[in-house]
């Protein structure tokens, strides 16, 4: 008989990063996230992390009075792998931001103890045959300077990265091919390049600049989310109007958008993050199309363990987000490759340091915040 789920822990998070981040629409400097514990009656810890860009997290009090009421009652006595594997329906009322805020870690968390009760790495668990994904250096840099993108990307390029994402979408088109061109020029000419304009642009101004870019020399691998997430056609019409590169698209989206993205063809390659049943089910239905899929930016590079077990997956982003001071063993990579762990489970638990030095069960004033340690990045 499978171990069930007895009790759970919650644990807020809020620092600076080390660095600023953004892209041609938005920018942030804090990290607000909180981690969820899930332990069975055999001794084992799913853990889960949920995140927010803007705003900082209620107190945790308040969150752990939300999760005792809404959603507990509905793990108690529960077995991790029913769960994960469950496959609902709601409707009307009950159609509200998956599960209270909560959804990302708890479907993290569920199948984290589920592949731990497995004795088997998440990724395997899933079905996967692979220990690794290749994976591209990201900078989230819209708003560094010519001076720390150099330093940014020169950094990346000396850990074995080979691929490198920037952000774009400027009013000013000089200044996109001017970045595009800093990064050839600091990396190699022999490297990967994408580029994300985070919806900046019209259907027709994408084909504007995505020609001049390419006439300028700049073959890019794709252009991440140019237009609307929605304007199906216009992305559709895009794929046809700059046939050099691929559109990659449904970041944005949530299961239902990315579904209804593919059925109008409106994207080269789909691109999904952090929770993993939702993750998994368009990546199935990607992989009958005959679709690339491409990871973003998932919390401490939990994705691996999907992109491992995905066949149509080609790549895994990483930014490099100083985030691993929360855990005792993150995710390790080797010649711009992620590696999936061998632990079983996400490969990681929440460490001791995290709970002492970085917790913060109530909302910290913007010049209290402590600034996090630099990305502890570790190669093989």
């Amino acid at each position: 008989m499978l171990p069930k789920i007895k009790k759970f822990a919650l644990t807020r998070f809020e620092y600076r990063f080390d660095r600023s981040i953004g892209d041609s629409q938005v920018f942030f400097e804090n990290s607000h996230s909180v981690a969820l514990e899930l332990h069975d009656d055999a001794g084992n810890i799913g853990l889960g992390f949920g995140h927010k860009l803007f705003e900082p997290y209620p107190s945790q009090a308040t969150m752990e009075a939300t999760f005792a009421k809404y959603i507990w009652p509905e793990l108690e006595g529960q077995t991790a792998i029913e769960l994960a594997q469950r496959v609902e329906r709601p409707r009307g009322g009950n159609q509200r931001d998956a599960k209270y805020g909560f959804d990302e870690a708890l479907q993290i968390a569920l199948w984290d103890l589920a592949s731990q009760q497995a004795s088997m790495p998440l990724g395997k668990f899933l079905g996967g045959t692979r220990e690794k994904v290749r994976a591209y250096a990201s900078g989230l840099d819209f708003h560094m300077s010519d001076e720390e993108f150099v330093e940014f990307f020169s950094n990346a390029a000396s850990h074995g990265f080979d691929t490198f994402k920037i952000k774009i979408g400027s009013p000013d088109p000089e200044w996109d091919l001017h970045r595009l061109e800093l990064l050839k020029k600091t990396v190699g000419p022999d490297c990967g390049i994408m580029a994300d304009a985070n919806e900046a642009w019209s259907c027709k101004e994408a084909a504007m600049r995505l020609t001049m870019f390419h006439d300028a020399g700049i073959d890019l691998i794709w252009i991440e989310d140019p237009i609307l997430r929605n304007d199906f056609a216009g992305l559709r019409s895009l794929r046809q109007m700059a046939p050099f590169t691929q559109i990659n698209s449904g970041e944005y989206l949530g299961l239902t958008g990315k579904r209804m993205l593919l059925q109008a063809g409106g994207t080269d390659i789909i691109n999904v993050h952090g929770r993993v049943s939702d993750t998994m089910r368009i990546g199935w239905l990607a992989a009958d199309m005959g679709l690339p899929v491409s990871l973003g930016n998932t919390f401490l590079e939990t994705g691996v363990h999907a992109a491992c077990a995905l066949p149509e997956v080609e790549w895994l982003e990483y930014s490099f987000l100083s985030n691993e001071h929360l855990v005792d063993t993150p995710i390790e990579f080797k010649d711009g490759y992620a590696l999936l762990p061998e632990k079983p489970g996400v490969g990681f638990a929440l460490s001791d340091a995290a709970r002492k030095i970085w917790s913060a069960p109530d909302p910290v004033a913007a010049d209290a915040l402590k600034t996090a340690p630099p990305c502890r990045f570790i190669s093989k």
